[in-house]
């Protein structure tokens, strides 16, 4: 009898991540958990039942390369290949290029949401690729469409998971791994809950992992969700600047550092 599938995903100590291994657990599948906070996130998964055949937690922080790539190699040692990765662990902190701390804001946003992404993955493609089969599954954001005023470190780190997934995609192609790009809307999680701002069409965590999971079992390259927040991006983006510019005029933004929790 062969082993049921697994998920290997980051910052699943809460949100979407935590949303995403309740929604695969539901439908049979294996779990490779990962986050800093690893002692929150075993009480929790020992909460639902899980065993270590069923599920195993892996400390790390994805802005460290090497501590991010250890957990990969971990789970490829203890648990085998998974069929799914997802690189769900981000930031989202607001930003002034006006102030000197924000650039270390823009360097720690980058290194989590893009570089962390990419080592999340490392581990696993050429064993995806010799296998001829896998998703590797990128968490983007509505974000990537337009920048926003107060956002340009997360909608220049989430217009690059765009970009990068969309270069990995064409990389894998013919492989029989799929790359997956999913832009999430506003999803009420502790990222978005200190926004200062009207969330239009607000998802709780599991309707978003229910939309995932089937986009993600589709293989679909991309994907916004929900869908209606995809019409209003592809609004947004026709928009002539000018226009687009006045329509953002007074909006308020994202809490900077020390203003707000962060991500």
């Amino acid at each position: 009898m062969s082993a049921a599938p697994l998920l290997f995903v980051t910052g699943a100590s809460s949100g979407i991540g935590q949303a995403l291994a309740q929604r695969f657990a539901q439908a049979g599948w294996r779990l490779a958990l990962v986050a800093r906070r690893s002692e929150e996130l075993q009480a929790w998964a020992d909460a639902q039942g899980w065993d270590a055949r069923r599920c195993r937690v892996y400390r790390a922080d994805v802005a460290d390369i090497d501590s991010i790539v250890a957990a990969g190699q971990g789970c490829l040692a203890e648990m085998g290949v998974p069929d799914v990765v997802v690189a769900n662990a981000g930031v989202s902190i607001g930003m002034d290029t006006a102030e000197r701390g924000d650039l270390d804001v823009l360097a720690k946003t980058l290194a989590t949401n893009n570089t962390g992404l990419a080592a999340t993955f490392h581990p696993f493609v050429e064993a995806m690729r010799t296998r001829g089969s896998g998703r590797l599954v990128g968490i983007a954001s509505v974000a990537a469409i337009r920048g926003l005023p107060g956002h340009g470190a997360y909608c220049a780190s989430k217009a690059a998971v765009v970009a990068y997934c969309e270069s990995l995609r064409g990389e894998l192609r013919s492989s029989g791994v799929r790359v997956v790009t999913l832009l999430p809307g506003y999803v009420d999680t502790p990222l978005t809950r200190q926004n200062r701002y009207k969330m239009p069409f607000l998802l709780t965590p599991q309707a978003f992992a229910d939309h995932a999971f089937e986009a993600i079992a589709a293989g679909t390259s991309y994907r916004v969700i929900p869908w209606q927040m995809g019409v209003v991006a592809k609004l947004l983006r026709l928009l002539p600047n000018p226009l687009y510019d006045k329509l953002l005029a007074g909006r308020p933004r994202k809490h900077r550092q020390g203003e707000g929790r962060s991500g």
